[in-house]
């Protein structure tokens, strides 16, 4: 109930008024049966406007911060995470990573629509960033499509650094559901790879053939 009632009486509105969303492709994505949403990942709100133009609900797995976070904006997190579904993972590698991918292939063995950023952290310039290649196995693993999605002005909306919301354009354009079957290793990094290009091309940004962490903190 919360779900529904935060995206179209409680934030959904606000969002809406911040942002006028214009929405391309929303066809492409199947009405019913489990989908991979994957998405560029540009602010903190990204996740927010999929799911608000969404006709299905999506869900995310969701770091163990929001939940744990002190404070009156923890306090506010946790709240939404909890209210709204979202699965809380361990995201630190190794046995947390696979437990995270059972996590997802949880919702879409159930029919529902797993949510994710494949750069695993936002943008830090705008660039598309490598994509890690988890999205790519629990697709084969499951058989789920995963529709691309490029998002464009989310980064203008919400300011890395910025505690207020800014009114800007934002644009979401999803493409073609795409089917992968299962394969060896280095076929899943060709279709990541191919799959963070598409994103690329889509959004009209340059790709970086390096992890977004893995350049903030060496660059």
């Amino acid at each position: 109930m919360w779900y529904w009632l935060l995206k179209y009486v409680l934030l959904g509105p606000l969002l809406r008024l911040l942002g006028r969303p214009r929405i391309e492709g929303l066809r492409h994505v199947p009405a019913d049966g489990p989908v991979i949403i994957a998405a560029n990942h540009l602010a903190a709100i990204d996740s927010l406007y999929l799911a608000l133009v969404l006709p299905r609900r999506i869900t995310f797995l969701a770091k163990g911060e929001y939940f744990t976070e002190r404070g009156w904006r923890g306090r506010i997190n946790r709240w939404v995470m909890t209210a709204t579904g979202q699965v809380r993972v361990d995201r630190t590698g190794g046995s947390a990573a696979a437990a995270a991918l059972d996590a997802a292939a949880r919702i879409l063995e159930s029919g529902g629509i797993w949510g994710i950023h494949p750069e695993g952290t936002r943008s830090p310039d705008g660039r598309i960033y490598r994509g890690r290649t988890g999205v790519i196995r629990v697709a084969m693993h499951t058989g789920a499509p995963v529709v691309p999605v490029a998002l464009s002005g989310t980064d203008r909306v919400n300011p890395r650094g910025r505690r207020l919301l800014r009114f800007a354009k934002v644009r979401i354009t999803f493409g073609r559901p795409r089917y992968f079957l299962p394969a060896d290793h280095t076929a899943v990094r060709a279709a990541t790879d191919e799959l963070m290009l598409e994103l690329a091309s889509r959004s009209g940004r340059r790709y970086v053939d390096h992890y977004a962490a893995t350049f903030r903190t060496s660059h």
